[in-house]
């Protein structure tokens, strides 16, 4: 994990999230549910202040941290999103889209767009074969996938996120 420094008024953030959980070790994954929703990760520092707050061993708030998918220790996107390479998918040219998404946001899976706007992922099953191939936006399934459906799909995301507009 690299270092970020933390800043005084996100101090307070993390204070508020420990309070608001009980400032107890049995809020400790609603406590970094609240860190990840208000950071958008999990930063380095945040770990760290809390484990010290409820008197915990780092490495257990890094275990738990690191145990579940939903969790992320590198700064996330504004918008997530995930392109399912399982068996269904895969047959139906989910490798392409994945590529397609890449050429499009200029990163590979697994990264996250220098502007903060995108994190690409890939992942093993979104649970919606039929829908094959899937990718998933912000929460957003979006099925039987090809590539110009691909890059229409991020153009109207990257449309919707420029400051100039209005959504």
């Amino acid at each position: 994990m690299g270092a970020v420094r933390i800043l005084e008024k996100d101090h307070e953030r993390l204070e508020n999230i420990i309070s608001g959980n009980g400032h107890s070790t049995d809020g400790l994954i609603s406590m970094l549910q609240d860190i990840q929703s208000e950071f958008n990760y999990l930063p380095e520092e945040a770990l760290r202040h809390v484990a010290n707050r409820l008197d915990l061993p780092l490495i257990q708030v890094y275990g738990v941290a690191t145990f579940f998918k939903a969790f992320s220790l590198k700064p996330q996107g504004k918008h997530k999103c995930s392109v399912c390479l399982g068996t269904a998918c895969h047959v139906r040219g989910a490798q392409s889209i994945l590529g397609e998404l890449e050429r499009q946001l200029n990163i590979k899976s697994g990264e996250t767009t220098d502007d903060m706007e995108f994190t690409l992922e890939s992942v093993n099953c979104l649970g919606a074969c039929a829908l094959g191939p899937v990718a998933v936006v912000d929460g957003e399934y979006h099925g039987q996938m090809n590539t110009s459906k691909a890059k229409k799909m991020i153009t109207k995301y990257k449309t919707a996120s420029r400051p100039d507009n209005d959504e």
